[in-house]
């Protein structure tokens, strides 16, 4: 090398040679590279697959480390010892479920070749924090050092608790506004002759939700995507020859159960069957540095863990994936894979216990999975299992999954496209070619709601989607709500006019139907279609015509009733019917504050934010549209990217928020793939090398 540049941080790092006394000397050793681009995203080269994922525990450290060491504690169940009581009710969960224990029983049953790549990205985190205990906190640095069980536990946790189990666990609902939207595009419908996928999880933007963005290289290997950070492999990614989304489906891979009480029991099959009970002791910090114990009493079911209890009943929750072990070596072969064939090979073991998959390849295939441990059960329609399961018979616990075999799929089909945003299999594409009636009932929901409408209606009049179109439909702000029902509305209200129907009706004509910032009239519409019912619909939706219902209004009178509701409470909330969008709804973090565009997804926006008030007259955003990668799989791969709320949590770092105004202006940035123009475009870099 003949010139050094001075942002050049060189680190030597000695690693514990009986960390991989599993492989050959040669690949005990090596180094990496992290080319830190000027976005805060690791360009990570590993000279070995083992100093690629130590590098990428270094790199998550690096950008997140006070959030990483805290989720990490949550996943010990011991994060009211560190942090306060605000964690008991978490580490009771945690306990409840055996977290800690599945996680150890996770790591024993690694393969060798595995076990070493999770302990290469541990020892990257922990190195760090040894190099670098500045940069962490005082409250989180008593979590180090980081082990395996750790990562693991965290993993089960996320994967099982607070995605696939959460309605079930916490009774009132799932996790806040986690969903997602995938495209692919056929060569057959794409105006280059080449498959194209969009990648765009929705997820809430704080806590366990937060993903990092990174790109992994080392022999044989090299990915680009985004994990949840703290999980070591990437989740959704791409390569140069194949990328894939997932996106949350309605899977009922999770069942809660009510018990009916009876002397120290519950009901089963008609005899009093007696719970399993176990005592733990949790440590909670209180405010003034002193320490109490609480002991808790954890209740187990032949149905699974008793989540809740009242004097006649109890509740008990069942999940099926939750001691699937190899979920990390899945998701790497995913990321390592070089066609369809070694795809499938590895989404076939499995270990993904939830997650709708949608792929494209160079080779021009597209692909949709229905992925999931899907219990096999015995009778029950989806809104049977969905429900609360009647616990005193027996016939109701399930023991076995479907196999991949089982699963809703569909492989290049004839109308070119792939859609999904959090909807039903049988919608995946139009003409429909999945048919619910081929599978069990209680495989999936059959409903389509508008937002996925919104996809399948701006793809399937195109027959070549360009890809610039394609990032077009990527950001398109319009409510299908509106483009259904606002012709049916405008109408209603010159049946029964007054002073205030005519003021609305004004400002919903000049509306350009959109969510964009200068948008005026959506937010008196979404104030109107916030108090719309289903049976004001004059054609309901129905499964012949999914893209197209409901539609009409039956009853006009009602539907005016609920605008001038609706316009009175815009008017003395925001001062104006015609306010704009943006004015009320913003992209606000780390000091940054933009208009925002795009909404809820309930209104049938494709381009979907959620957002909290945070005053009377203010919005901003919290949920959705957080990682977009738009590519193409041409002769050379080539992506368009962004992560909404920027690559770093870390205190006073300039990647919390730096996206935020790309975000409101709609503006994608380059995926810097090619190893000259990531150094083109470096603003540090650190050589680690592994002895």
């Amino acid at each position: 090398m003949k010139h050094m540049n001075p942002n050049i941080k060189i680190t030597g790092l000695l690693v514990i040679a009986l960390s991989f006394t599993v492989l050959p000397a040669k690949a005990q050793r090596g180094g990496a590279e992290i080319l830190w681009d000027h976005y805060g995203v690791p360009h990570i080269y590993g000279e070995s697959t083992e100093a690629m994922y130590y590098a990428n525990g270094w790199a998550q450290m690096h950008n997140h480390a006070n959030l990483l060491l805290k989720l990490y504690a949550q996943a010990r169940g011991c994060a009211a010892e560190y942090f306060g009581d605000e964690y008991l009710v978490s580490d009771k969960k945690i306990m409840l479920f055996k977290v800690p224990e599945q996680a150890l029983k996770v790591v024993q049953q690694q393969s060798p070749e595995f076990k070493t790549y999770l302990e290469a990205f541990v020892k990257g985190l922990n190195d760090f924090a040894t190099k670098h205990p500045g940069e962490i906190s005082d409250d989180v640095e008593q979590v180090l050092p980081v082990t395996l069980q750790d990562v693991m536990g965290h993993v089960l946790r996320i994967t099982s608790l607070e995605f696939l189990a959460a309605e079930d666990i916490y009774i009132s609902g799932a996790a806040a506004q986690a969903g997602s939207n995938s495209i692919a595009i056929a060569p057959s419908r794409s105006a280059t002759d080449h498959a194209m996928l969009v990648i765009n999880p929705h997820l809430p933007w704080s806590g366990f939700f937060t993903l990092f963005e990174a790109h992994l290289t080392t022999e044989g290997f090299s990915a680009y995507g985004v994990s949840l950070v703290g999980i070591p492999s990437l989740i959704m990614a791409f390569n140069e020859n194949l990328g894939w989304a997932h996106t949350i489906n309605p899977i009922d891979a999770s069942d809660r159960y009510e018990l009916t009480l009876q002397g120290d029991g519950y009901l089963l099959d008609g005899k009093v069957v007696l719970f399993e009970k176990k005592k733990v002791t949790l440590k909670v910090k209180q405010k003034d540095g002193s320490m109490l114990e609480e002991e808790a009493e954890l209740i187990y079911s032949r149905q699974g863990p008793v989540v809740g209890q009242n004097e006649t009943k109890a509740y008990a929750v069942r999940i099926a994936g939750f001691e699937n072990p190899r979920v990390f070596e899945q998701y790497h072969r995913m990321a390592q894979a070089g066609n369809l064939a070694e795809f499938e090979d590895a989404l076939k073991m499995m270990q993904s216990s939830m997650f709708n998959v949608i792929y494209a390849d160079k080779a021009g295939n597209i692909l949709y999975l229905f992925n999931g441990n899907i219990p096999k059960r015995k009778e029950g329609d989806f809104a049977f299992w969905k429900g609360t399961i009647d616990g005193t018979n027996s016939k109701y616990i399930w023991n076995r999954t479907h196999p991949y075999k089982d699963l809703p799929r569909l492989l290049n089909p004839p109308s070119g496209f792939i859609q999904n945003c959090n909807d039903p299999p049988w919608t995946s594409t139009l003409p429909t070619e999945l048919d619910p009636l081929d599978y069990p009932a209680y495989m999936s929901s059959l409903w389509t709601p508008l937002r996925p409408q919104r996809a399948i209606n701006m793809i399937k009049n195109n027959p070549a989607i360009s890809y610039d179109q394609l990032m077009d439909m990527k950001h398109n702000t319009g409510m299908e709500a509106a483009d259904r029902f606002l012709d049916d509305l405008l109408a209603a209200n010159e049946e029964y006019p007054d002073s205030t129907v005519m003021k609305a009706s004004m400002v919903l004509r000049e509306w350009d139907q959109k969510t964009e910032a200068g948008s005026k009239g959506a937010v008196l519409f979404a104030a109107w279609w916030d108090k719309v019912r289903n049976d004001l619909f004059e054609i309901p939706w129905n499964a012949t015509e999914p893209a197209t219902t409901p539609d009409g209004i039956k009853n006009q009178k009602l539907a005016v009733e609920m605008l001038v509701e609706a316009a009175n409470e815009v008017q003395q909330k925001y001062g104006a019917l015609d306010v704009a969008w943006g004015a009320i709804y913003r992209y606000r973090l780390n000091g940054y504050d933009y208009p925002a565009n795009g909404g809820p997804g309930e209104y049938g926006i494709f381009r979907t934010i959620y957002y909290t008030d945070v005053s009377e007259h203010k919005k901003v955003a919290i949920a959705g549209e957080t990682f977009v990668a738009v590519t193409e799989f041409g002769e050379k791969v080539r992506a368009m990217v962004l992560l909404s709320y920027g690559n770093s949590t870390q205190p006073g770092s300039k990647h919390a928020g730096d996206q935020l105004k790309m975000l409101s202006e709609k503006i994608l940035r380059p995926a810097l793939l090619d190893k000259s123009d990531i150094s083109n475009n470096t603003e540090e870099r650190e050589l680690l090398q592994i002895k």
